[in-house]
């Protein structure tokens, strides 16, 4: 009777210092830094970018030879054209890469160099884009005339788009960082703004591959 009086009485008495411990290990640890959770969110936000991209990919491969009787990619594309374009926006991904740096070491009139740099190869690239959108429309070659050019325009158009909504992202970061300096908050949208950016280089680099060059393949 002793001994199991003993036992009982011991049990409580251990419990509270293993709970104990273990709240002091969670509150040691804390929550991840602000950083990490907005780096976190914003590659999923990426990653669901990326399966819309796949998709028009998908669709633009079943639809590249359903031309109905009009020009396909190797009457339409011009690749000077498209090879000046893959060169600014590749250029834009290095100076992106610059503007980073000079975040990170906090240089600003570095930052402002590669940012304006980025902002005019951008664009220089959606510039060229929609000249070649403009030339092919007035040759008759809209999204109406057939479904390889709805889905081209579609494709290469979404693609487009993104390059101006990041423009937009970028001077409003310019200007973030003129009346807040780097601040933490302003730190986190930069980071995110490179993720943008280098991810929109990624799809182009798939983008020329599969419409412009295997696209004019006989």
């Amino acid at each position: 009777m002793s001994i199991a009086v003993e036992i009982r009485d011991a049990r409580p008495a251990a419990l509270p210092a293993v709970a104990t411990s273990v709240q002091s290990t969670t509150s040691e640890a804390g929550p991840s830094p602000k950083r990490i959770v907005v780096g976190y969110g914003f590659w999923l936000f990426l990653l669901s970018d990326i399966v819309m991209f796949s998709a028009l990919f998908a669709a633009y491969a079943v639809l590249t030879r359903a031309t109905a009787g009009g020009p396909g990619g190797t009457q339409l594309f011009n690749q000077v054209n498209v090879a000046i374009e893959t060169a600014c926006l590749l250029a834009s991904s290095y100076t992106c890469g610059l503007m980073s740096l000079a975040v990170n070491s906090r240089r600003r009139a570095a930052f402002y160099l590669a940012a304006v740099v980025t902002f005019v190869l951008g664009a220089a690239f959606l510039g060229l884009e929609i000249r070649e959108f403009a030339d092919m429309i007035a040759r008759g070659a809209t999204p109406q005339s057939s479904a390889f050019l709805s889905a081209f325009f579609t494709l290469v158009g979404c693609h487009g788009l993104h390059v101006a909504v990041g423009l937009v992202w970028l001077v409003v970061m310019m200007a973030q960082v003129a009346a807040k300096r780097f601040r933490a908050t302003v730190l986190r949208r930069l980071l995110c703004f490179s993720l943008f950016w280098h991810a929109l280089d990624i799809i182009w680099v798939a983008l020329f591959t599969v419409v412009y060059l295997m696209g004019v393949q006989p």
